[in-house]
């Protein structure tokens, strides 16, 4: 039975038939709703309303996680990928939750780490969407820009914003969150301690080096991911059909769910 049930869990994550897809497409909807709740309840205290909401999305997160390892060929390199260590902290902190006191700093930024997933959906979308596969690096630098963005926000939500202020604070959070990266620092917002400083600066930086990379990727040609199977070689123009670094032919595909 269980031998079974395992092949139906490979033909479902794996397979190409219609069911697969409908589950794969499944699973992507339940991942982008996962990554928008976290960001959306960060400024909201634990409630036990609060709580019946995200306890059954911890569940579904340790269900797909569990069938990913049960059905990897390879589970000491899977356990290794950021996005799977990340989901892992992501479950605990919501199983663990209802049992410790409401309100603690560290569950918001640890629960924000789902927001690494968003790494493991741009995989998925690079097989199912001609979209995607012809902005890819373009959204990838979206991705960066919007994952360090509401991981920033977080961080300066809880740590230097009042825990009573609410929504009202988180937005004053993102304010200087993006004043700070876009190196605009209207005044209005400042650090006043050491930690604030170093994590205003931080921003900064990192901050100009997102614009930069989304810059170059939306004005330089888009570009396909596909690795030629002779150098290795990931990047070639939508229309290529050889390799521009060795000359070996290359199918770059267009549509499909691999």
């Amino acid at each position: 039975m269980a031998h079974t049930f395992k092949e139906t869990l490979i033909e479902l994550y794996t397979g190409a038939s219609q069911r697969s897809r409908v589950f794969r497409y499944a699973l992507l909807a339940f991942d982008f709703f996962s990554i928008f709740l976290f960001v959306a309840i960060t400024p909201l205290q634990q409630t036990v309303g609060l709580e019946l909401l995200t306890l059954p999305v911890g569940l579904v997160i340790l269900a797909d996680f569990s069938a990913r390892l049960w059905i990897s060929t390879d589970r000491k390199a899977l356990l290794r990928r950021v996005y799977v260590i990340a989901d892992m902290v992501v479950i605990a902190t919501l199983l663990i939750s209802p049992f410790i006191e409401p309100d603690t700093a560290f569950l918001r930024i640890l629960r924000g780490l789902r927001l690494v997933h968003s790494y493991h959906l741009l995989n998925d979308l690079r097989h199912i969407s001609p979209f995607f596969q012809k902005h890819e690096q373009a959204v990838f630098a979206l991705v960066n820009f919007f994952v360090f963005v509401f991981f920033s926000t977080a961080l300066v939500f809880t740590f230097f914003a009042d825990a009573s202020s609410g929504f009202a604070g988180y937005v004053d959070a993102l304010y200087f969150t993006i004043s700070t990266l876009t190196t605009t620092g209207y005044g209005d917002i400042t650090p006043t301690t050491v930690p604030g400083k170093l994590m205003a600066v931080t921003m900064m930086v990192v901050g100009v080096s997102l614009f930069v990379q989304f810059a170059r990727a939306i004005f330089m040609p888009s570009k396909a991911f596909f690795e030629c199977k002779k150098c290795g070689l990931t990047d070639h123009d939508i229309d290529a059909s050889h390799c521009k670094h060795c000359g070996a032919i290359v199918k770059i595909r267009t549509h499909g769910f691999s």
